[in-house]
């Protein structure tokens, strides 16, 4: 959807979606709105971004705590990074068809594609945090619970810290530490993205991108370990 406001049918649509009715109907077309918007003048879903990923991670955290009763914290933190990450909040996105939705600028032209993942996760991010400030805590406890409750038992939740897993596997079979290279550091300073290397010597390296330098490095583990068979890779689409 480029530039233009939500219609009020596409609102009613949006809303029935996401099972929630805006009683100020202007947050959500901000939550909505790509920065790349013509119309955006600042008013776009950065800074509802930044406030949506706090109020995601409580939520979620706060599932996992009651959940996982005998998890210690270690455990608690690898889930909770896990259902928190752009690829799971893109899913989120996904499953809502969050894409009709957002307006964006000519110089945006697809969503859907795998190279736009981190501004599907930025509006499921902002949709909360609209909400948030539109019906309270409550309200969005609600929404994060239905769309992550699932999501929080899968048993893909299980894996361990990757850093820890390859740190232990690399020194057992070779006797050796991964070693981890930033290579670049890239976008605004509210929504940087990281890319680094980890190299094991024998080993092919591998590189990871993400909104963290460690998440980056976790994300360059996880698939170090997937290629080398150490752990099961997941199934292309999940």
């Amino acid at each position: 959807m480029k530039g233009r406001s939500l219609s009020a049918e596409d609102r009613a649509r949006l809303e029935a979606v996401i099972g929630y009715q805006f009683s100020e109907k202007e947050r959500l077309d901000r939550a909505l709105t790509h920065s790349s918007a013509r119309s955006a003048k600042g008013s776009n879903y950065q800074r509802l971004e930044f406030l949506g990923d706090r109020v995601l991670g409580l939520c979620v955290a706060e599932l996992l705590f009651q959940t996982f009763r005998d998890a210690n914290e270690g455990e608690l933190s690898v889930r909770l990074n896990q259902l928190v990450s752009a690829e799971s909040c893109a899913k989120v996105a996904d499953d809502l068809s969050l894409h009709e939705f957002i307006r964006t600028g000519s110089d945006v032209k697809k969503i859907t594609g795998k190279h736009m993942m981190n501004v599907r996760a930025d509006v499921v991010e902002s949709l909360i945090a609209a909400i948030y400030l539109d019906g309270g805590l409550e309200a969005a406890r609600r929404f994060v619970l239905l769309h992550w409750t699932d999501r929080a038992a899968s048993a893909d939740g299980a894996r361990r810290d990757a850093k820890t897993e390859l740190q232990e596997w690399a020194h057992a079979r070779f006797g050796v530490a991964p070693k981890y290279r930033t290579d670049d550091r890239s976008g605004p300073d509210h929504d940087p993205r990281f890319t680094v290397t980890v190299e094991v010597a024998g080993l092919q390296p591998e590189t990871g991108t993400d909104r963290s330098k460690r998440g980056a490095e976790q994300v360059a583990a996880t698939r170090l370990l997937e290629r080398e068979g150490v752990w099961q890779q997941k199934p292309a689409g999940n």
